[in-house]
Formats: structure tokens, sequence, C-alpha cells
């Protein structure tokens, strides 16, 4: 299956020219974030996750599901690329739950060329991802319509941190070491398959609003615009996943029948 660029820009809603300017950066990364949504359905189902060009467009575009890191950036990454920018492809080590060690390196981003200046993009990060852009600009603090960043540097390394309040808080550390498709598979092994993984274990969701609000679900807990309330039964949770996140479970390569979701989510 040939990538299809206007298929993509139907489902995250881009309409009118685009060219690989900042101005189509920033709609793009914006519409991306607001359009499909961070799941991790098919690793607590124990599906594999495939990561070539072709399954990440079946899945996230054709039959309407979401993904997380590795799908999201690499449907961004192969769009950015039709269009004529250029993409460097990099890893991070997740922070956001303060780790007492340093973690592996599990999250996939990237940083797009634009003119003579370079992006920080990334629409794969759960209820904290980006929904613009960055310029890869260290101790700049950068607003998003979703709150405020800045990328720090660490000696070799850089730090991209969120700020809570008068408090900055850390989401992922990462080098400019390229990565390569090998890479991101044996990472995306280890995060969808590993027995004691978050993902195995807990459902996650989460889409933005292009109004500045958001939407997130973590198990039962689902959080619309900053009020939180309790699901009461599996069945609810299947019905906010396609009616507040928006997901279509309908597939027949990609969908999740209630019964399916039930014994999953039940057990």
């Amino acid at each position: 299956m040939a990538f299809d660029l206007n298929a993509y820009l139907a489902r995250i809603h881009y309409t009118g020219p685009y060219a690989a300017d900042l101005p189509t950066l920033r709609r793009l990364h914006l519409l991306h974030a607001c359009a499909i949504p961070f799941e991790n359905l098919d690793a607590l189902l124990g599906r594999r996750i495939l990561l070539d060009d072709d399954s990440v467009f079946d899945k996230l575009v054709t039959a309407g599901r979401g993904g997380y890191c590795y799908e999201q950036n690499a449907l961004l990454r192969r769009a950015l690329l039709e269009i004529g920018f250029a993409v460097e492809d990099l890893a991070a080590r997740v922070l956001i739950m303060r780790p007492a060690e340093v973690p592996a390196r599990t999250h996939r981003l990237q940083l797009v060329t634009v003119g003579a200046e370079r992006y920080l993009a990334d629409v794969g990060f759960g209820g904290k991802t980006l929904t613009a852009p960055l310029r890869f600009e260290p101790d700049r603090e950068q607003a998003t319509p979703h709150g405020v960043y800045r990328v720090t540097r660490l000696e070799d390394e850089y730090l991209l941190s969120l700020r809570e309040g008068e408090e900055w808080l850390p989401l992922y550390r990462f080098d400019l070491q390229p990565q390569y498709f090998a890479d991101y598979e044996v990472a995306n092994h280890y995060v969808a398959t590993w027995p004691d993984s978050h993902f195995r274990h807990h459902l996650m969701g989460s889409l933005h609003a292009r109004n500045g609000g958001s939407i997130t679900l973590s198990d039962r807990q689902l959080t619309v615009n900053g009020e939180r309330r309790e699901l009461p039964d599996a069945g609810a949770v299947y019905r906010a996943l396609q009616e507040n996140l928006g997901l279509r479970l309908d597939s027949p390569t990609h969908g999740i029948d209630v019964e399916s979701f039930n014994r999953i989510f039940c057990s």
C-alpha cells in the first residue's frame, strides 16, 4: 500500500495548501495531536505492533485507530517526508515517572529542519504530547496550545520539560544519535511485550482539542478538560474510547469487539 498523503491530511482534518515551511509544520503537528489518539490497546491485547509505513498507515489512517509513540511519530515522519521536510530520527529516555535509575531509550521523537532552523516534533507522548513543534534552542521557554515547554542542555544530552505551576516537570532526555528502523523495532518489542511494561497492564488513551482542552483515559478514570470521573464498568470504558477519544473499533483487522475488550479489561 503506497502512502496516501491526501488520506492522511483528511484523517487529521487538514485543508488548504501545504509546503515544507514552518506554518505547515505547525498546522500538521497541532491537527495530528488533536485527531489521532494516543492509545495502547494492541499491547493490552497481546497483538504484534508493526512499525513499517504500510502497517502504521493502515491502522492509524484507514482503520481509524490510534497508537503510541513508535506509530504516531512514524506516521508524522512519513507525511513530513512526502511534503519535503528533512527529518532526523531520535530516541529518548522517559523521566516523567522520576525513575530511580537511568531508563532505557523507549520513546521515539524527531527533529525537523525548516530553512536554517531545527524543530523538535513529537506527537506520541500521551497526555503531555506536544501540540506544536519546538525550536531546538536550549533554555528557551516556548508556549504551545497546551502548555509551556523548554529544552535544556545536559552535557551531551538534552532534557524536555513541561512547566506545571512554578515547577518544571521533566518528560524525557535525549541525544542526537541517529536512530534506525531496527532500533525502533527492538525498543517497540520491549515496550509492548516485556511482562512488567506499564503498557501491558494499564489502559492509556489521550487526545488534545484545538481549543486547548484535552481528554485522557487511564483505566476507568476519564478526564475531560480537567474534570475527572470514574467509569462504572468495562462497557462504559469501551464507549468512552469511541465517543470521547474518537476511536473506530470496527475494522476487520484492527477492530476490537466489546466481548474481547471485556476479557482483557477485566482480567
